[in-house]
């Protein structure tokens, strides 16, 4: 008969299989992510948990792309939908949508809704192309894989500390 695990082990034994993968891959492993339809890449040691899309409370008065706040192991985190907030559509929650946690070395308590994980890449395996982008200087470059897919990197520190991510209310 299977051993039975409550839910806070099964998260912290994710959270512990998630930093130890951080640890060991390669400084360059990026962590691949579907926002909308566009693929995007994030580092590792950017990101402290990726975790199911949990209960959120919303907040009033707040822009769209704004889904509210969740509590998360007695920490409050203000939660985005990252495709709304690049100007795509709504994601939707459901089994594949996951919630990154932003890590605590940025000093914010922030999340970024997201469509699903697609597991860890290496970019040095992609064709990279350098992208100078004023307007959303958290995209920092565009990569084309093997299959000709476009992937964007993500650069969370910028994103997080941007006027445009802070300012939530209308």
């Amino acid at each position: 008969m299977a051993r039975k695990i409550s839910l806070r082990e099964f998260q912290q034994s994710v959270s512990a299989k998630l930093q130890g993968v951080a640890k060991m891959a390669p400084s360059s492993s990026k962590l691949g992510l579907q926002v909308g339809t566009e693929f995007w890449l994030v580092n590792l040691a950017d990101v402290s948990e990726v975790v199911p899309v949990p209960t959120l409370a919303s907040v009033p008065l707040t822009r769209p792309w704004f889904v509210g706040v969740a509590n998360i192991r007695g920490n409050l985190f203000s939660i985005a939908d990252f495709s709304a907030f690049l100007g795509g559509g709504n994601t939707p929650i459901n089994m594949d949508s996951r919630l990154l946690l932003v890590h605590q070395k940025f000093m914010v308590n922030a999340g970024l809704v997201v469509n699903r994980m697609l597991g860890l890449r290496n970019p040095e395996q992609f064709q990279r192309k350098e992208v100078n982008n004023s307007e959303t200087p958290w995209f920092c470059a565009e990569y084309t894989d093997d299959d000709g897919q476009l992937w964007k990197e993500l650069k969370m520190e910028t994103l997080v500390h941007h006027p445009d991510f802070l300012r939530v209310g209308l």
